[in-house]
């Protein structure tokens, strides 16, 4: 039997082997910094440290070598009588400095812990090295989400810090039953994914499933939760979100409370929902902040406002070219002369001024911030105004267009808004080509497509198909809160708290 062969990523005693291993590793690295140190009685004990100039504060790296060097025990002695023991005696047990540390053996670790922030120290004589945390570089203090105005509630947004946005959970909900599971991928990255989930609340299935999804991860290069989405996601293919972003932490928490499960990762300001059901794409966390009657009313509002997205330009296509004996007689000789003299058929004219304004407003999203909604406003009075003078389009197709690219604004939902985006073309093909009997065909297709679509394991139309008559209540309309907090659903929660989740409650 051959012996062992020995670990070569392990540190090693002789301090000069260490120092030849870490330039090799870190080597063309400008803003790594290797420092010798000295330490103990008279300085008389050599070490070196590691650390990364672009990430920590430097200043703060001088003050807590001069702290350390002076809250070093005398107990070493003179440095030709120092013992390994004595070391691991000092540093490994004392800790020596007030900084957070701790003991690292590999040069792995060693890489790994230079990279994020750490000061490591590596000493003649010990195979073991010490990282102390110091002074990083200040990020975005936490403010008002940019991308989910806030009218009333809760002004808190998570920001680029994985912590920070951890700590602000953890003050939502101070229950040891908020699991919190780490994992770092990437072999290039090195990335840190955080996923939550509410013990009592989470469905073991989801949760299952959730988790075997997610396996292999580990080896690939992540640097948003965008591509943890993608990587767990059911139907790559369909233009429906499976899972939802949020800026908010009262939002995330509510997620929580409802059973489903969150993604945190360092670096990414937005929290990943899963799964997300599609009549979750119209409520808000501010649907419960407000009045019921109100509620409801922004709730039907923003249905008809979907349905107002994806089906206006068609249904003015389908009634214009086909079906021209539905118009009221006034309203149908206005449209018949706000068409005169058009050279294209219904179906063109929409689709070449769907497609200006998309274009416009991608524009307006790409361009610098001061300058793009100017531009966008600016560009679509001036090419419609051309448009209708030069007759490429009718003044009812720019008024149709219009009031579509308003609906789709008041979908709270960027995710959702960008499927009604695509949808919209589908539908306008099949009005253009077979009128309301096209469009009722390409209805069935969505809704069958709808109907078959699982996240996670879970029916993507919940509450609607099936069809669940007391969820409703929460669909439809935002019941009392009084009526949700009694519901099954919450009072399975009633261990978080029993009171209403927030977006999403009694859903299911």
């Amino acid at each position: 039997m051959s012996p062992q062969a020995p670990d070569t990523d392990r540190l090693s005693a002789d301090m000069r082997a260490n120092r030849r291993r870490i330039d090799h590793i870190f080597s063309d690295c400008f803003d790594i910094q290797v420092q010798p140190w000295q330490y103990g009685p008279g300085l008389s004990h050599s070490a070196f440290s590691v650390y990364c100039r672009s990430i920590v504060i430097e200043k703060d790296v001088k003050s807590f070598k001069q702290t350390l060097q002076s809250l070093v025990p005398h107990e070493l002695g003179p440095a030709e009588s120092v013992t390994p023991e004595q070391i691991i005696r000092v540093f490994g047990r004392h800790g020596v400095s007030p900084q957070p540390y701790r003991l690292i053996s590999t040069f792995g670790e060693v890489q790994n812990d230079v990279l994020e922030g750490y000061v490591v120290l590596i000493f003649d004589g010990w195979d073991q090295a010490v990282a102390y945390q110091v002074g990083r570089f200040p990020k975005r203090p936490v403010s008002e989400p940019v991308n989910e105005p806030v009218v009333q509630g809760p002004r808190e947004g998570t920001i680029e810090d994985l912590n920070t946005n951890l700590g602000m959970l953890r003050q939502r909900l101070k229950t040891p039953r908020l699991k919190a599971v780490s994992l770092t991928v990437g072999s290039n990255v090195q990335s840190k994914i955080v996923y939550l989930y509410l013990e009592n609340a989470v469905d073991p299935n989801t949760l299952a499933e959730f988790r075997r999804r997610l396996a292999g991860i580990e080896q690939v290069d992540i640097i948003s939760t965008s591509y943890v989405e993608q990587w767990i996601e059911s139907h790559a293919w369909s233009p429906f979100p499976q899972h939802r972003y949020t800026e908010r932490t009262d939002t995330a928490a509510a997620a929580l409370l409802d059973g489903k499960v969150i993604v945190l990762m360092e670096n990414s300001p937005t929290v990943l929902i899963c799964p997300a059901l599609f009549v979750e794409f119209f409520g808000t966390s501010e649907d419960y902040y407000v009045r019921t009657p109100f509620a409801s009313m922004i709730r039907w509002l923003r249905i008809v406002s979907y349905f107002m997205a994806a089906s206006l330009p068609s249904l003015y296509i389908a009634l214009s070219t086909f079906h021209p004996e539905l118009f009221p007689t006034v309203l149908l000789l206005a449209v018949m002369d706000s068409r005169e003299g058009i050279p294209f058929p219904a179906f063109f004219e929409a689709m070449i001024m769907e497609f200006s304004f998309e274009l416009l407003r991608e524009a307006g999203i790409r361009l610098p911030r001061p300058v793009g909604p100017a531009v966008s406003i600016v560009g679509a009075l001036v090419i419609g105004q051309a448009a209708i003078s030069a007759k490429i389009a009718s003044p009812f197709m720019v008024i149709i267009v219009a009031l579509t690219g308003i609906a789709s604004f008041s979908i709270p939902h960027y995710d959702m808004a960008i499927a009604l985006r695509i949808v919209r073309f589908p539908l306008m093909a099949s009005a253009g080509l077979l009128g309301l009997f096209g469009m009722m065909i390409a209805y069935l297709l969505f809704f069958l497509h709808l109907a078959c679509l699982h996240t996670l394991g879970q029916p993507y139309l919940s509450g609607l198909a099936p069809l669940k008559l007391r969820d409703l209540r929460d669909i439809l309309i935002r019941a009392p809160l009084r009526t949700l907090t009694r519901s099954p659903r919450n009072r399975r929660l009633s261990g978080a708290g029993g009171r209403p989740t927030g977006e999403g409650a009694g859903s299911r």
